[in-house]
């Protein structure tokens, strides 16, 4: 764990993490995306390229040589062999990438925005607290067949294979709920960012 405050962000797609994220680092927090690192990580030259080749072949990479992430979800989602494949490439890559980050973070704590923060085990120890953000599930595939263009069924999918809302909940310690007006959003928000401030100065 961090010797700086250290608050994991977290909550199923659609449900808005990247709009608390946002907002928490407008305010002065140090922001640290695991999907921002996991995405440079699979562009053309991204540092994963390498071994999603070796393992997947040429089909699963586009033509300028980034991981084809249509593709791999199809393959992940299909297959759970697969998916345990390209996690043991990702994860460690991930890890050693959100460490280097943390060396070089300015803000006044650290916030973790992992999606998978309740499937991973992982990253409860690694965090003083958890932050989850929620909405009803009918938001959330709303939300994402409008955003990524998928249709309802495929919105499920990646539900299914995510935590459901009841898991999340039972492991956060904070929880903002993202539907409604966004200046009632923006209050919880602030009242927490409050909160998460004198934390960091109890653990200097």
């Amino acid at each position: 764990m961090p010797a700086r405050f250290a608050l994991g962000l977290t909550g199923g797609i659609g449900s808005g993490k990247t709009t608390i994220a946002n907002i928490l680092g407008e305010l002065g927090a140090a922001l640290i995306d695991t999907d921002v690192i996991a995405h440079q990580l699979t562009v053309p030259g991204g540092l994963a390229i390498p071994a999603i080749l070796a393992q997947f072949g040429y089909e699963l990479l586009t033509a300028d040589g980034a991981m084809d992430r249509s593709a791999m979800r199809e393959l992940v989602f299909s297959d759970p062999a697969q998916k345990h494949k390209l996690e043991n490439i990702l994860h460690p890559l991930i890890r050693q990438e959100t460490e280097q980050a943390v060396s070089t973070a300015r803000g006044s704590y650290l916030i973790f925005v992992v999606p998978l923060l309740v499937e991973s085990g992982s990253w409860k120890s690694r965090v003083d607290r958890v932050l989850v953000v929620d909405c009803d599930e009918e938001t959330q595939i709303q939300r994402v067949m409008s955003r990524n263009r998928l249709n309802r069924e495929q919105v499920q999918a990646i539900m299914h294979n995510q935590a459901s809302r009841q898991q999340r909940l039972a492991a956060a310690d904070d929880v903002i709920t993202n539907q409604g007006p966004l200046e009632n959003i923006r209050a919880q928000v602030v009242q927490l960012h409050h909160q998460y401030l004198a934390y960091a100065e109890m653990k200097k």
